[in-house]
């Protein structure tokens, strides 16, 4: 897909954020800009401590940010309120099982979404590539694979345009990990989807991203498209980053 140009469907400006804790205040986020295109799949990478997976929280409300702007379709939005953010993005989680009640059938868990019908529920299910038979079972009795494929259906029944990806296969094996990329660019395309991805794993990011977005202590150190970060990295830190998706 084309990525759209114009303004952004999603846009941070001068994000901070920080945490206190055993007497030291940890700066989390240091004025980070960050831009998401209609149609375009933004990756950001980074160790554990990067920054990404707070910066991930922030945009989606589950955080309040110190200070900065955020905006959706060029309006301002607090990014304070998970019930705001909640009609125009969805997040997908690392542990997606956890992210489900356990005591609760996936189809009564995916019926809260608001999903007008149980031929919406099935339709949903058949495009993220699950059986019908899997709606009865209550998330501890799925694969990986499948408890995270029941979160993307989740969010795209809440009626969104943006998908937030956060670390969303680094419990997967390698193959279930292929699996669900393809599913996201597939669905990038049938449902026109622009979504943020966060991982640790700048192959993957490359392999699946329109642009990248690389984080190291809070900060944004490089940004650009997937092939100029990957291909001709200009930062050190992006450097280690590719030379360690080499030595493994």
């Amino acid at each position: 897909m084309t990525t759209t140009a114009g303004m952004p469907v999603l846009e941070g400006v001068a994000i901070n954020k920080s945490y206190t804790g055993k007497g030291r205040r940890m700066q989390a986020l240091s004025s980070v800009d960050f831009r998401l295109k209609k149609g375009e799949i933004l990756g950001i990478v980074g160790e554990s401590g990067s920054g990404k997976s707070t910066l991930l929280r922030v945009i989606s409300g589950i955080e309040k940010p110190d200070s900065g702007r955020l905006y959706h379709d060029g309006v301002e939005y607090t990014g304070a309120s998970c019930a705001q953010t909640g009609r125009f993005m969805q997040m997908v989680f690392q542990d997606a099982a956890r992210s489900f009640d356990p005591r609760m059938p996936m189809r009564r868990s995916l019926s809260e979404t608001g999903a007008r019908s149980e031929q919406e529920i099935l339709a949903m299910i058949e495009k993220v590539g699950l059986q019908p038979e899997l709606l009865a079972r209550r998330p501890g009795r799925l694969s990986g694979g499948q408890c995270q494929r029941m979160s993307i259906a989740r969010a795209l029944l809440a009626r969104v345009k943006i998908l937030l990806c956060d670390e969303i296969t680094s419990a997967l094996d390698v193959t279930t990990q292929a699996q669900v990329v393809r599913l996201l660019k597939e669905l990038r395309e049938t449902e026109e989807l622009s979504m943020i991805f966060v991982s640790h794993d700048l192959a993957l990011v490359s392999s699946l991203c329109d642009r990248i977005m690389v984080t190291g202590q809070g900060v944004c150190v490089e940004e650009g498209t997937a092939a100029q970060v990957t291909g001709a990295p200009r930062h050190y830190y992006t450097k280690e980053l590719l030379a360690s998706v080499m030595e493994a």
